[in-house]
């Protein structure tokens, strides 16, 4: 579907990958991995043909259309979200259009025998079955499905989307590009502003999807989930692993183990050699030995080892005092605004426990942090344990750090005793490695920010964490370590996330925000998944009805869609092609086995095994060949039955 061949992409002196190559096709789902700031990002705005890379090509058929969900975009502010999700309908709108003028006009001409009038008539028609085919009458109910699916009630859908944060504003841009049903689907960072119940209905929905997708995630869950092969930007290099993600994790590490076996090997041998030179270097005797063993050194290419994070490592969060054995107590609390955000909510959490907040967002989670952290107020009563000392993470806290201090200062302001001397090795673990760790805070990113003040919190002295979704802007490693810490923290911690593998083994305890309700589960994040799967009773609240991946409105006389037509072409030509290349091939084995046979009839080459060998090779992958050309071409014609 589109072919890479030879990319390379250089910003600086160094390049971000080189002579890359793979191809993208029907039914891929590719996980786009490599710590930050390999290029993934860069490589999706290539695919799209938003940037141009340095050399090398990327080939896109004329008639394969390309859907890209950036990190960040402009958003408009003009429209409801009804509106601005059907703008993915935009042609179908003109066709709409062009068709009501057509009929206005047969309406108003009486020359019903000349021949415009016929004409006029003819195109009509087709115009209007074309219509009917691509199920363009059904494009309201399959605009409701996919808002329904990303989180939308339907009372949402007049509203105005400049109502909306900008995280749900992203969920309509996401809508806009799955109702254009695209050929091929890039999406960088998808789960960044979804809840867990709307990236479980994406994962559906992409595992039903009916061409390519090709994915940029921190989300371990939903790319292990989603994924059938993935590519790895590493070194400069990008390597293709035609495998799902947690595969790929597995034949990485095997693949690395083989490099540095590999690279010891070479290591040993170009020691031998220089050895050898210098030994016998001034001998008459030894050379040509030694000017050989020279030019033999100057051949060797390299070994190159893949890149591994070896930022990988343990924290602990510093001693601190010990609370009440109930640090947050909660009785009928109730917050309101213009409409009721939580009513009757009771809980008790315990010292020691870990336990998520979860639910949609605008569902009360974080409303209830800040009742908890005394910054708003509520009715009911709300008790704070014994000698609590609260550590809070929010995204505004990164708005609170010293803009004039550098990221190295900011933490060694707050750290304490053993802890000095690995700063920098903290620093590494969340991506402030280097000479990063030397810049101002006032030139950081709002994701640099968020890292920054986690890794503030978690050297300070508390014993109730509350992190309000704390993996949003961390990479795969630096979760790990954010989670080793929380699940060795001796106190008590409060986790609003969406991340399932996250809180995964982390949380006991799962608090459900919802319907103005706050629900308590016993157990870990997918005891509570499971739960809800078997509640019969929730099957209203978040519909599971995917959009169907052609839409198929039925029309008079017509068995498929256009949509659903198109996509059975693609199908029957990449049979064709697959039958062709098997009938060639077979012939190719056909001709050869004909040669061989009249060598093998002359006596003196009927006791030469190699001919011997091939003949029995050549004829099992003949059998082999013409047992897959049958099967090929039997799925053909099903197609074209």
């Amino acid at each position: 579907m589109i072919s890479v061949e030879g990319l390379k992409v250089e910003f600086g002196v160094r390049p971000l990958f080189t002579d890359a190559s793979f191809v993208i096709n029907d039914r891929d789902r590719i996980a786009l991995v490599g710590k930050n700031g390999a290029g993934k990002s860069t490589m999706l705005k290539i695919l799209c043909g938003m940037e141009h890379p340095t050399a090398g090509t990327v080939s896109v058929p004329t008639d394969t259309t390309i859907g890209y969900l950036p990190q960040v975009m402009i958003l408009q502010d003009s429209t409801t979200v009804r509106e601005e999700a059907q703008k993915a309908f935009a042609d179908i709108h003109k066709m709409a259009d062009r068709i009501s003028r057509m009929e206005r006009q047969l309406n108003e001409r009486n020359d019903y025998e000349s021949a415009e009038y016929m004409a006029l008539v003819e195109k009509f028609t087709t115009e209007h079955e074309r219509y009917q085919m691509l199920g363009a009458e059904g494009y309201e109910a399959e605009t409701e499905r996919t808002l329904a699916g990303l989180g939308f009630e339907r009372t949402d859908l007049e509203r105005p989307t400049s109502e909306f944060s900008g995280g749900w504003r992203m969920r309509i841009e996401l809508a806009k590009i799955l109702l254009r049903r695209p050929d091929v689907l890039l999406l960088d960072e998808p789960t960044n502003h979804l809840d867990i119940e709307s990236i479980r209905w994406l994962e559906q929905l992409l595992a039903q999807w009916s061409g390519a997708v090709v994915l940029v995630s921190h989300d371990r869950a939903f790319i292990n989930n989603v994924s059938n092969r993935t590519i790895e930007i590493s070194c400069g290099r990008v390597i293709d692993y035609r495998v799902k993600y947690n595969e790929y994790v597995v034949l990485r590490k095997e693949r690395r183990e083989q490099q540095l076996r590999a690279f010891e090997n070479q290591q040993k041998e170009i020691a031998d050699m220089r050895q050898f030179i210098e030994r016998f270097r001034y001998q008459a005797t030894k050379a040509v030995q030694v000017q050989q063993k020279v030019k033999q050194l100057e051949k060797i290419v390299p070994i190159e080892i893949d890149e591994v994070d070896n930022s990988a490592m343990h924290l602990k969060f510093p001693p601190c005092l010990r609370s009440g054995d109930y640090p947050v107590i909660c009785d009928e609390v109730r917050k309101a605004y213009s409409h009721v955000v939580f009513d009757h909510v009771n809980l008790t959490i315990k010292r020691g426990e870990k336990v998520a907040f979860v639910g949609k967002n605008g569902e009360g989670k974080s409303t209830l942090v800040k009742c908890i952290m005394g910054e708003i107020p509520f009715e009911g009563h709300l008790k704070i344990g014994h000698n609590v000392q609260i550590g809070y993470f929010a995204q505004n806290q990164a708005q609170l750090l010293d803009e004039s201090l550098t990221v190295f200062q900011t933490i060694d302001n707050v750290a304490k005793g053993e802890i000095r001397l690995r700063i920098n090795d903290i620093l590494g673990a969340f991506m402030f490695g280097g000479e990063a760790s030397e810049k101002q805070v006032k030139v950081l990113s709002g994701g640099e920010r968020s890292r920054l003040a986690m890794i503030r919190l978690l050297l300070e002295p508390v014993n109730l964490l509350i992190l309000d979704e704390p993996t949003n802007h961390l990479d795969m490693p630096s979760k790990d370590v954010l989670k080793e810490a929380i699940k060795a923290f001796d106190g008590t911690a409060i986790i609003v996330s969406h991340d399932r593998e996250f809180l995964d083994g982390l949380v006991s305890k799962v608090f459900e925000f919802g319907g103005g309700r706050v629900r308590e589960h016993i157990g870990g994040i997918y005891d509570w998944l499971n739960s809800i799967e078997h509640d019969p009773l929730r099957g209203t609240e978040r519909s599971i009805d995917l959009p169907t991946p052609q839409r198929t409105t039925k029309v008079a006389n017509e068995t498929s869609s256009y949509a659903e037509h198109k996509e059975r072409q693609k199908l029957i030509r990449k049979a064709e092609r697959s039958v062709e290349e098997a009938e060639n091939k077979i012939a190719k084995m056909e001709k050869r086995m004909k040669e061989l046979d009249q060598l093998l009839c002359d006596p003196k080459n009927a006791s030469d095994m190699t001919l011997v060998t091939e003949y029995t090779d050549t004829k099992r992958q003949l059998d082999n060949e013409v047992e897959r050309w049958e099967q090929l071409s039997e799925e053909l014609e099903k197609l074209k039955n």
